[in-house]
């Protein structure tokens, strides 16, 4: 049905070189490999990235303006309401999240502040962006096929946290985790959180995989850095607060298309739900 992110492009190697905390930060209540997602199912979220227009789109990383309004708006004609997932993880711990849907944005394009957030904020409606935390202000120079795309600034990240859009780390570089060593995956974790908590001047507490590549070793590096939820993309052995699936959003998708995707999402917790079981209950 679509060409889900994470899937179409490699992951590019290389470690951040920024050292360290010495200091072991405290440890997030919720412990990785239990769903610790309140409700039967994991929260319906919807993948963005870009919302802008473009010619060429390889990735297709990008909506267009016109397209995403149709998209907000068939949400609000169905009675659900777009927030963001700092919002809608609250609302589910006090089974409060029936009509709410997740609404997040990889990789903190300036787009968004210019064509998205107006049409939230029409229909009342909140969402993440997940930002590169030492590539603010630069370009997506890790897409080396696709349009050179502005990444948002300093003064925009600090403008959009004041007035309420959650700020959520991207990691450190657009690099993927999976595979890294410890010592590196802290620095990801934790050094990312640390410069964008300075920018905002408060928590951030939701991260997101570069390229939704998650393993164990780099779910725990996540969880240990504090953070309280992170999100992933597919449904996966790992799926819970730290692992949460998400839906990718296209330019091709129309009604019909949100649809199936939010059953195939349904069905794809049932299936996973069921493995889980039958991993239990293997002696």
């Amino acid at each position: 049905m679509d060409n889900e992110r994470g899937t179409v492009r490699s992951a590019q190697a290389g470690v951040s070189n920024a050292p360290p905390h010495r200091a072991r930060p405290p440890r997030s209540r919720h412990p990785v490999g239990e769903r610790s997602i309140p409700g039967p199912a994991s929260p319906w979220i919807l993948m963005y990235h870009s919302v802008a227009v473009e010619k060429e789109d390889p990735y297709r990383l990008t909506v267009s303006p016109e397209r995403f309004a149709e998209q907000i708006a068939w949400l609000h004609r169905r009675g659900r309401r777009g927030v963001s997932v700092r919002e809608l993880m609250r609302a589910r711990a006090l089974g409060r999240d029936d009509k709410l849907v997740g609404l997040t944005f990889d990789d903190g394009y300036a787009d968004f502040a210019r064509y998205a957030v107006p049409i939230l904020q029409a229909y009342g409606f909140t969402a993440t962006t997940y930002v590169v935390a030492d590539l603010l202000g630069r370009a997506n120079d890790w897409d080396t096929e696709g349009p050179r795309k502005k990444l948002l600034t300093v003064p925009e990240v600090i403008e959009l946290a004041s007035a309420g859009w959650e700020i959520g780390s991207h990691g450190l570089g657009h690099q993927a985790l999976t595979g890294l060593p410890a010592e590196a995956l802290a620095v990801q974790a934790r050094e990312s959180r640390r410069l964008l908590e300075e920018v905002v001047g408060g928590p951030v507490t939701g991260f997101c995989y570069p390229y939704g590549a998650v393993d164990l070793t780099a779910s725990l590096a996540v969880r240990d850095a504090g953070y309280d939820y992170a999100c992933a993309i597919a449904h996966s052995p790992l799926t819970g607060r730290f692992a949460l699936p998400r839906c990718y959003v296209g330019d091709r998708d129309g009604a019909w298309r949100l649809r199936a995707k939010k059953g195939r999402h349904r069905l794809r917790d049932a299936v996973t739900e069921l493995r889980r079981a039958r991993g239990e209950q293997r002696p």
